[in-house]
């Protein structure tokens, strides 16, 4: 948890960059990512150095070399920890043009953020920019994994006009929630095919950290951890440098992320390949066929972006492989032939596990459009018994652009301090939906459709024509009204007939 110090001295940093002249706050937070990874670099230097003191022997695994680069400065100067010291003006010129060119020259390490840094562009403007800023990171405590990964997302949450950018990210919670559902298991391998700043593989990293610590005993099972379980795909370069940034400040250190247009080329190498994917793609609307993937097109023939990804999704996982997406409403109700065929490979040909209905002002200020989470299991041999609704209405915060905390911070997210009281809940309805999972094959069966979550067989949702949006299944309370007897109603009937006629008459006798 950050500090109301930490929080304040990012704060500084992102006024820092606004004041100075860069007002973008994609580039402000790239180019934070670049000094970021900079001090990394610095600091395994150091860490190697000391291993070599202690062990005393010479250093194995030198980051900066030994001499001089091309242009004839020392490598040692490149380090964060010397040129931190430097006047502003040899500092503009150090960084600019000899520690730019050596992170572009880094991608033959086979790293994932060497890779990202080959087409580094340094934009500050001016040496006393640069000067305050790496002063400022300088006093930013990058020691604990928890604190330093907590910091980049705050810096990430930072970035207002994502939107307009075509990147929004998902919020934390909502992300954390779809990992509670699916659990991931040390053995996994993750995908986020639309992984942006890598919101979701960070927060599976984290529930491993949580749920299975002993991984870190075994050395496979480590090695896993840190280069055979996340991966990512972008096809926006500064996203992948985000979140390989991401990834590695909360201690992953090699996952593979990398550049790809998910719906646009063929994934004959990554098919059958993942056992979760976590993923809220983006939904453009059309793409060209002649664009598509033809795998894809294989599997739904549409030009709509959320159906191809629900088809993507279908490719990429293992059978008894299982997601957590998110997806527009229309994907659950779209009347299309596309629509309902997708729809029917998932209710008969794999597992539907859940349909989670979100708020829709879940995703505001970016979106307000209606969406849901959709829980299947790739089977292909179906298995859809029954399917698991929820509706949910209230995750914590208030659903306009604004987005406050409705409650105290310790009854807010999946694992409140305390148990909810009943006018809580109706506030944050988060901790209700991991609880009622777990029971959806058990007491979830027996629920009325007029609750908040209940079961639905498959063979009503067949005679629907595989609609999953929750309102054609859910039915809605009717309040008991008293009715009086037949003949006393009759009776007073009469009586409003017999009050009629009398002030007929009168209006008659007036009008004469």
């Amino acid at each position: 948890m950050l500090t109301g110090e930490l929080r304040s001295q990012i704060d500084a940093i992102w006024n820092a960059f606004w004041t100075g002249g860069i007002s973008n706050p994609l580039e402000v937070i790239e180019q934070i990512t670049y000094l970021l990874f900079i001090r990394r670099l610095d600091d395994a230097h150091t860490l190697e150095e000391s291993k070599a003191t202690i062990l005393r022997q010479p250093m194995t695994n030198r980051v900066f070399p030994e001499g001089q680069d091309a242009r004839g400065r020392a490598f040692d100067d490149l380090r964060w920890s010397r040129f931190k010291h430097f006047a502003p003006s040899e500092m503009f010129v150090v960084v600019g043009e000899h520690v730019f060119p050596f992170l572009r020259s880094m991608g033959g390490d086979g790293s994932t953020y060497s890779h990202h840094m080959k087409d580094a562009r340094f934009t500050i403007p001016t040496p006393a920019l640069l000067a305050k800023v790496v002063d400022m990171l300088d006093h930013v405590p990058m020691d604990d994994r928890d604190t330093k990964g907590d910091l980049y997302e705050y810096m990430l949450g930072k970035i207002a006009t994502a939107g307009q950018n075509g990147q929004f990210r998902t919020p934390r919670h909502i992300i954390r929630l779809m990992v509670e559902l699916t659990a991931p298991t040390p053995r996994d391998i993750i995908c986020d095919p639309a992984c942006g700043t890598a919101g979701f593989l960070v927060v599976a990293g984290e529930y491993q950290r949580e749920n299975h610590p002993d991984l870190f005993k075994d050395e496979d099972a480590r090695t896993h951890f840190h280069t055979g379980m996340f991966h990512g795909y972008d096809f926006d370069n500064t996203m992948l440098r985000i979140g390989s940034m991401n990834l590695a400040l909360h201690g992953i250190e090699n996952p593979d992320i990398r550049y790809k247009d998910s719906l646009a080329q063929d994934h004959a190498g990554d098919e059958e390949k993942y056992s979760l994917i976590l993923a809220n793609p983006p939904f453009a609307g059309s793409l060209d066929y002649e664009n598509t993937a033809k795998d894809l097109l294989a599997l739904v023939k549409t030009k709509k972006t959320e159906l191809l990804f629900l088809a993507l999704f279908l490719r990429l996982l293992k059978p008894g492989g299982r997601a957590a997406v998110i997806v527009p409403d229309g994907v659950l109700f779209g009347s299309s032939k596309a629509h309902k065929e997708l729809r029917r490979m998932l209710v008969e040909d794999q597992k539907l596990d859940g349909v989670v209905s979100l708020p829709s002002g879940c995703f505001k200020p970016y979106a307000g459009v209606s969406t849901a989470i959709l829980l299947f299991t790739k089977t292909n041999s179906g298995g859809t018994n029954h399917v698991w609704f929820y509706d949910m209405q209230a995750d914590g915060w208030s659903l306009d652009d604004k987005r406050q905390p409705l409650l105290p911070e310790d009854k807010l997210g999946l694992a409140p301090d305390h148990i909810l009281t009943r006018e809580e809940h109706a506030k944050n309805n988060l901790p209700d939906v991991l609880t009622r999972w777990a029971l959806r094959d058990t007491s979830e069966r027996q629920r009325e459709r007029t609750e908040q979550s209940f079961c639905v067989p498959k063979a009503d949702i067949a005679a629907q024509g595989y609609d999953l949006s929750i309102n054609r299944y859910k039915e809605v309370v009717h309040e008991a009204v008293e009715h009086l007897p037949p003949k006393e109603i009759l009776a007073k009937l009469a009586k409003l007939e017999e009050e009629i006629r009398a002030g007929m008459k009168a209006l008659e006798g007036i009008l004469k």
